[in-house]
């Protein structure tokens, strides 16, 4: 518990740093928040525009499709909240900041994976909670259950959002390159923007079960939908415990292979 607590408040230090560093810009700050605002709405009412078309989109429909991509915005901003420091470890890789990092006497993933929250995205993160609550209210047959299985695969797919950053990390040690990989990343999560059954097999399969990109983001709302069975759920916390263990194996064996800066 006391390690908790020392842990608890390092983490709150970087945070505040983080707070500090960020309200430097302020103008910056206006731009950065208009601008993923209107991409928000913008790509909202792109899916408006097609199910207004349609009807109905691979069986769901509009209030469904909305909950499908306002979960697909959650679960990013969530983890990019959380994450933003992931962006910048090339730097403290070819620098030799990191042996800094190291040598202190606290984890290093208190630094290098959480110590840098990004309060721009926890300001949008308020309203993409309060829309996605209004649509899942217009949902009929909607149980207290559903919904804490909702809120418990999102806290899941955080979970696999967790291990794939330390795995980025882990590549970052090993090849320098963290840029790239983050892109790769964030280009195949967009996929969840929309009901995976859009998707033919095997790619329905592959980035459901193998790259579990279908997880974290459809299977939520299918909870929320009363439409997912009970193997899933076992699947989806099997599969994000199985991912934060290869991830830190690897990350165990980045650090054995790290030769310090110039070495």
């Amino acid at each position: 518990m006391e390690q908790l607590k020392r842990n608890l408040k390092i983490f709150i230090l970087f945070s505040t740093f983080a707070l500090k560093s960020t309200f430097q810009a302020r103008l910056g700050i206006i731009f950065f928040i208009a601008g993923k605002i209107l991409r928000f709405f913008f790509f909202f009412f792109f899916i408006f525009l097609i199910l207004s078309k349609t009807k109905v989109v691979t069986g769901y429909n509009f209030t469904q499709a909305a909950i499908f991509y306002l979960t697909f915005n959650l679960i990013d901003t969530a983890s990019q909240i959380l994450f933003r420091e992931v962006y910048r470890f090339r730097d403290y890789v070819v620098s030799g900041d990191l042996d800094l990092i190291l040598t202190r006497p606290f984890h290093p993933f208190l630094k290098v994976l959480l110590g840098g929250v990004d309060f721009l995205d926890l300001f949008l993160l308020f309203p993409y909670l309060a829309i996605t609550f209004f649509f899942a209210a217009k949902l009929p047959h909607i149980t207290f259950q559903s919904s804490a299985f909702y809120l418990l695969l999102v806290l899941n797919s955080l979970l696999i959002a967790t291990g794939f950053h330390i795995l980025v990390l882990a590549l970052g040690i090993l090849t320098t390159n963290v840029d790239h990989t983050m892109m790769i990343y964030r280009d195949l999560s967009t996929m969840g923007r929309f009901p995976f059954e859009i998707y033919k097999e095997p790619i329905r399969g592959f980035f459901t079960f193998i790259i579990p990109i279908g997880i974290m983001m459809s299977f939520p709302p299918k909870a929320l939908f009363q439409l997912l069975s009970p193997g899933f759920y076992l699947l989806s916390f099997l599969l994000s415990l199985v991912i934060i263990f290869l991830s830190l194996r690897l990350w165990d064996y980045a650090l054995k292979q790290y030769q310090s800066w110039g070495g």
